[in-house]
């Protein structure tokens, strides 16, 4: 009988130990600290693209190809997500790998418009309700091909 109490005792205090250390690694969690911060994935299709934690790639409506130093891709993924958070998400991230913000356009969907050297990179938000669908576009920038026209003929 004391036997069985005294295992109960322990067992007990084991348990209660392993709760307390299991809540004092919550603080060490940036999202704790910082509820609206993102983090980005750490599997992605484009290494310089990141994508906010919780969005699930859509495969069916997505492609990518890269070629001799050509990317050029359209990924789909859809969540929970708030789009404030997503945009200030991109703002910040696109910026630690080079990319740089051009413009965001709003009107219901979200349009936010990165480019750097030779590509250019379009985020889309759609709020669907509780849910985001976000698209990244992805492809080389367009060369400026400026036509020349003819002197008039007089």
């Amino acid at each position: 009988m004391k036997l069985a109490k005294l295992f109960s005792f322990i067992s007990l205090g084991c348990l209660t130990a392993i709760a307390f250390l299991g809540c004092s690694t919550l603080s060490d969690n940036p999202k704790s600290i910082n509820p609206g911060l993102l983090e980005p994935q750490a599997t992605l299709k484009f290494s310089d693209v990141p994508v906010p934690v919780g969005l699930k790639s859509l495969p069916q409506e997505s492609y990518s190809f890269e070629s001799s130093g050509v990317r050029v891709g359209v990924l789909k993924y859809q969540g929970k997500a708030n789009a404030d958070q997503v945009i200030n998400f991109y703002k910040e991230q696109m910026a630690m790998y080079n990319w740089n913000l051009v413009n965001i356009v709003e009107y219901g969907q979200r349009l936010i418009n990165f480019e750097r050297e030779n590509e250019t990179c379009i985020i889309t938000l759609e709020p669907k309700g509780n849910n985001i669908t976000l698209t990244i576009s992805l492809g080389p920038k367009s060369q400026n091909l400026v036509k020349r026209s003819k002197p008039p003929v007089k």
